[in-house]
């Protein structure tokens, strides 16, 4: 048996969206990332984006305990990675970022190498994600994420060597969304959470706050990989953004409570208080770093398509533009905790550097808002993918379930 982190320990605290401000640290720890571009099928982005969505909702919905949770692994066109130590000495594992799951586990392609660190266990681990089912062995092992932080006893999953699970070009994942999510994927201990390695960096006394933050920087021609962005661990780097960060609560409308899920509404045009179309009004969503796109609930997106006058690119399954279509191009604004987050015109647009990426013509303007294939109501009515969340700031705090925004240098930026 694992220790865990106790699920009733935490209080669920409703906060205002500017009272008791996130820690803020001088000098932050964190950890890098780099991004990978990954070729594709266009019209696979869009179909395996809204196959992460389904897969988000029903997990929420039907799992029981005992059985395996079915989530999504990483977004198609783009994925995020960290090199991650595991034992002692380390051996560096590749590791995927994704914030829609809580498992950690290694093993994909390179073998888990055991040292004297290693304490077995008799549990077993199993959870199912899009691209093949990662089934393995739970052990407590030493984590190194950077020379100041790292993580001891931290429970996680060792697949077999090497794994043939339909997950290709990373190592393993690390799960850094909420607890709960990690509840039923353990046997015979069913019921029992895993604590993610933020939970127990806190608990050992590594970081202040049970926080993450996440900063991204948007794909630009030339850009250097290595300054794709940053995960820092107990608190906020206020370098990285700009107006002061707002807190919201993790909204309590299912299934969107159970990820990093907020309430929100989305107008086009102008914000509030200029009276402006309504794409989406009151609703829950999340924020998900393995999904691409942003994707809108059916009837949302069937306005924002007749608002842009966009029409279904067949190739890429994309909505496409033309120039002067896209020289009156208006921002979306997000309105989280009362304030108005502007999604630009060209937040909106594919990169067009990457157009050969998903199979897209090199002169077409792509947009990267699309179907979640839902209608309003399903309490999963917009996910904000990393092409949201690479021109916004984030802070994750589970002590007091909510979450943080800002802008950045890149929320107005012209980089597509």
């Amino acid at each position: 048996m694992f220790p865990t982190a106790p699920l009733t320990a935490v209080l669920l605290l409703i906060v205002s969206a500017t009272a008791n401000p996130l820690v803020i640290r001088d000098s932050p720890v964190s950890l890098p990332f780099v991004r990978r571009f990954n070729a594709i099928d266009g019209r696979d982005l869009v179909r395996k984006d809204q196959a992460r969505a389904r897969e988000l909702a029903s997990f929420s919905q039907t799992k029981r305990s005992g059985s395996p949770g079915n989530v999504g692994i990483s977004n198609t066109g783009v994925s995020y990675e960290a090199n991650v130590g595991i034992g002692v000495p380390p051996t560096l594992y590749n590791m995927l970022v994704d914030t829609g799951s809580a498992n950690t586990w290694i093993g994909a392609l390179k073998p888990y190498v055991p040292t004297g660190s290693s304490v077995p266990s008799s549990d077993s681990v199993c959870v199912t994600y899009r691209s093949g089912t990662f089934c393995g062995k739970e052990v407590l092992e030493t984590v190194t994420l950077s020379p100041t932080l790292v993580v001891y006893n931290q429970s996680i999953g060792i697949a077999p060597a090497p794994s043939s699970g339909g997950f290709r070009g990373f190592d393993g994942v690390l799960g850094l969304g909420p607890v709960d999510l990690t509840i039923g994927t353990l046997s015979p201990d069913s019921t029992l959470a895993v604590p993610t390695v933020t939970d127990n960096l806190f608990l050992q006394g590594t970081i202040p706050a049970d926080l993450l933050s996440l900063y991204f920087e948007p794909a630009t021609p030339g850009a250097s990989p290595a300054k794709s962005g940053a995960l820092t661990f107990g608190g906020t780097d206020s370098t990285k953004y700009t107006d002061p960060m707002i807190t919201v609560p993790i909204t309590t409308t299912p299934p969107a409570k159970r990820y990093w899920g907020i309430d929100g509404t989305i107008v086009y045009g102008a914000p509030p208080p200029t009276v402006s179309p309504t794409i989406l009004t009151s609703t829950a969503g999340i924020l998900d770093s393995g999904t691409t796109l942003v994707l809108l609930a059916t009837d949302a997106f069937a306005r924002y398509k007749s608002q842009t006058g966009a029409v279904l690119d067949s190739t890429t399954g994309l909505l496409t533009i033309t120039a002067a279509q896209y020289a009156n191009l208006k921002s979306l604004y997000f309105v989280i905790g009362g304030r108005p987050f502007e999604f630009t015109a060209n937040a909106q647009i594919w990169p067009r550097s990457l157009n050969s990426l998903i199979g897209g013509a090199t002169t077409s303007i792509y947009l990267v808002i699309n179907d979640v294939g839902t209608s309003t109501g399903s309490g999963l009515d917009f996910v904000n993918g990393y092409t949201f969340l690479e021109r916004f700031y984030t802070a994750y705090d589970t002590t007091n379930r909510r979450i943080g925004i800002a802008t950045t240098p890149f929320t107005t930026a012209t980089t597509n």
